[in-house]
């Protein structure tokens, strides 16, 4: 987990913005691992070094935090789908 569990979805999105140098933009419902996404548009997902990708995870009862893993497939599934913003 790199942003605890209590974080809000404009934290997290800063928090991508401002230490990730390639961020893609998705909305809410973007499937990502099989799952939906969901937070507020719009969501910021970081690219660490090709392999990693840094998103929010929301559980519920304990709130959103925002998660790294390591999938050079999915990384490369965002890349063609998502929206580039630098």
């Amino acid at each position: 987990m790199i942003l605890p569990l209590g974080a809000s979805f404009r934290e997290c999105r800063e928090y991508a913005e401002k230490n990730y140098q390639e961020i893609w933009y998705v909305d809410p419902g973007y499937r990502l691992f099989d799952e939906y996404i969901i937070g507020l548009p719009p969501i910021a997902l970081g690219i660490e070094e090709g392999k990693k990708i840094i998103f929010p995870f929301t559980k519920p009862c304990h709130g959103t935090g925002l998660l790294g893993i390591e999938d050079t497939e999915e990384v490369e599934r965002v890349r063609k789908t998502a929206r580039w913003k630098k």
